[in-house]
This record gives structure tokens, sequence and C-alpha cells, in this order.
């Protein structure tokens, strides 16, 4: 039996204080009642003392251990270990803000904790921590509370964001390749024109005689580089600092974004994941009890691409004003016509959540193939420059070096 402090009002509206003995905090709750005091806060003596001493060693005062983003899915997994072992998720996070190892994670869970000793709820509570905790995350605990299922709830957020992890997991691997040999190849060009060419150049002045059109060429382009290259280079910086400029703006946001759509692979990719993301983000939303209504106003948000959140926006409008998800977001343009077709056959049949879970699995593998298929086509696209460009120059030096030699006469 745990010992737990209270302040409460008595029937004449005094303060008082105390402390009573319980099993549970609901159990503290229903003898306080009992008595015919109403608490206004109520935490177990001893281990509340203890996390706010946690919170205080990591709590948001220390800038180097407020928690971020990055302890959302661990908090989740360790509250659902606890949870699925028998414990209420007060008694979880009680335990997780004494037990932790990890600075930050500790900090977050005893702030929790605290927070619930002065009787909020978990959704509340957690909804003090914005930078670890989105809109569709709380959303998502406060219909487990209401209806109890607080289990169900962070099962189904480990898996959602497992998921998204993995794809961006998935999506780095994809594309570090391409950048790489991006990379070196820039890097061999610049070594051919910057350091080897001046040299083959002042060589081939000294030995005198006539150039082939190839090395011409070559050489023309090194000076052309060495001259207008810093030029680029400084109106490309003046360029990039204009767009960060514009960008501040929430007209050149939307205008940049819409631009960014158009953009051959880039605008195809911001579509696709902003397409899975809104179907699997509706999908976890719906199978939790939120309402249609409540569950596209949070998908919605989840696309990154400003233009195309209005877009979406604009849909979740015609959606509430009585028209079909299907045809509502076939008028946003972005979505292919086949997942339409399953969006509607899943209006139909009812299975609208099951449905949109299913879509979002199978767009994700086909997301995966595309990705696979851009990096090797960027990859082999890249090789192929470069090695057409040394290639070049290796035959411009080579034709250079046989058309000096037969120019001499011994």
């Amino acid at each position: 039996m745990s010992v737990y402090n209270y302040t409460a009002r008595d029937a004449k509206g005094a303060s008082t204080e105390g402390t009573v003995d319980a099993q549970t905090r609901r159990e503290a709750l229903r003898k306080l009642q009992a008595r015919g005091l109403k608490p206004s806060k109520i935490e177990e003596a001893g281990a509340a003392v203890r996390a706010k001493e946690a919170s205080k060693e990591g709590g948001p005062a220390d800038k180097d251990l407020e928690p971020t983003e990055a302890e959302c899915l661990p908090f989740l997994e360790s509250m659902a270990d606890l949870v699925r072992s028998g414990m209420s998720a007060g008694e979880a996070l009680r335990l997780l803000a004494l037990r932790l190892q990890k600075s930050r994670l500790r900090a977050l869970c005893a702030g929790i904790w605290a927070k619930l000793g002065e009787g909020q709820s978990l959704s509340v509570a957690m909804g003090a921590y914005p930078k670890v905790f989105d809109g569709q995350t709380l959303n998502l605990i406060s219909a487990g509370e209401a209806t109890g299922n607080i289990r169900d709830v962070l099962e189904r957020l480990i898996a959602h964001f497992t998921e998204q992890k993995e794809f961006r997991r998935k999506l780095v691997s994809a594309m570090a390749y391409p950048l790489f040999i991006c990379v070196i190849a820039i890097g061999v060009v610049i070594f051919f024109v910057l350091f080897l060419l001046p040299r083959l150049q002042t060589l081939l002045n000294s030995l005198g005689g006539k150039l082939p059109l190839s090395t011409k060429l070559l050489m023309n382009f090194a000076s052309f580089f060495v001259v207008a290259g810093p030029i680029f280079v400084v109106i490309a910086i003046i360029t990039a600092i204009g767009i960060v400029r514009w960008r501040k703006t929430e007209e050149g946001k939307i205008a940049s974004d819409a631009l960014l759509l158009k953009v051959p692979i880039a605008g195809s990719f911001v579509m696709r994941v902003s397409v899975l993301n809104f179907c699997h983000t509706l999908a976890v939303l719906l199978e939790n009890g939120i309402t249609t209504a409540e569950a596209l106003r949070l998908a919605e948000k989840t696309a990154p691409n400003r233009a195309l959140r209005q877009q979406l926006r604009e849909a979740t409008d015609r959606v509430l004003e009585g028209d079909s998800l299907s045809k509502a977001l076939a008028r946003t343009g972005y979505f292919p016509r086949l997942l339409l077709d399953r969006v509607a056959v899943a209006e139909q049949t009812g299975n609208l959540a099951p449905g949109l879970r299913d879509i979002s699995r199978s767009y994700r593998a086909d997301l995966d193939r595309w990705l696979g298929t851009i990096s090797q086509t960027i990859s082999a696209s890249v090789l192929v420059a470069a090695f057409s460009f040394v290639a070049f120059i290796a035959f411009a030096i080579v034709a250079a070096v046989f058309e000096v030699s037969s120019s001499f006469r011994f």
C-alpha cells in the first residue's frame, strides 16, 4: 500500500492538506471523495519527489537534456512494455521516471508523471512536450483514454512510427549511393580541370606544334571554368540566400513548393511520399476511433509540401460538405487512379480504415521499388557522364601527345 499526499477542499470550500493510504491513485481519489473532499492535487509520497528531482536533472531547464522528437518512439515502446504486463499508464510512468538510464527519456517520463500527479490526464500531460509528441499522437492517446484501449493505441502508434522510421532509413540508403557518386564525379572533374590540365597545357605549349581539335576544346573549357567558375559559385550563393529569404514568407513557401511539384523527379518523389503519409496516417487515426473529420484534418498536416497540403485541405472541406473521399482526392490531381479506385471500393464496403491500411502497405512497396529504380538510374547516369568526361580528357591528352611527337624532326 502506498501513501499519497493530497491538497483538497472540503464542503465549506476550505483548503486542506494531508495523506491517505491506498493501493492506487484512483483508490485514493475515491477515499477522499467519500470523505466529502474535492482533491485539487494528489501525488504519491516519495515517488513524486524523486520524479521531480529526475525532472530537474534532465528537464527543459537543461537545453542539452531537453526531450526531442527522437524520444517519442522509445517512450511509447517503454510505456507499452509495462502496460502490456498489466500496469496502468500512471504506474508505468512512475516506474520509468525512476528506472530509466537515458537522461532525456527519464526527464520526459518524470515530467509527465509530475503532471499526472497534479490531476492532468495522460494526453494533456504529454501535450506539454510539443517537440516530442505531435497532434495526431495526442489525439490518439486521448481517444485511448476515453475508450479504455490505451494499450491498443500504444501498439498502433509504435507500429506507425516504426514503419516511418524504417521508410526514412530506406530513403537515406537509396539516395546515399547516388549522392556519393555525384560527389566523387565532381571531385574528379575539378581535379582534372584545376590541377592536371594547367600543367599539361604548359607542357604542350613548351613543346610547340599544332594541337588537335579535342585538345583545344579541352583547354578552352578549362580556361573558361577557371575564370567563370568562381562567378558561378558567387551567383549560386546569392541565389540560395534569396531563395531562403523568399521561403521565409508564406507566399514564397507556397509558390516554391508548388514549383517543386513540377520538377520531374523531385516533384514525383514529394507527391508519392505525401500520398503515402496521408493514407497511412488516416488509417491509423480511423482505426483508433478518431472521427472522420478530425482524422482528415490531422492527416492533411502530414504533407510536407504546403501546396499539396492546401489541396488536401480543400479535399477535406469537400468531404465535410458531403462529397466522397475518393472524389475529393481525385480533384487534387495528385492521387493515382488505381489508388482512388481502391479508396472508392473501401468506402462502398464500409471498410475505409482497413482499406487505407492495405493501400498504404502496397503503395509503400511500390515506392520502395520506384526509389530503387531512380537510385540505380541516377548512379548509372552519373557514372557514365563521369567516365565519358575522363575518357574525353584521356583521348585529348593522347591525341595531343601524338600530334606533337609527329611534328618532331630527328
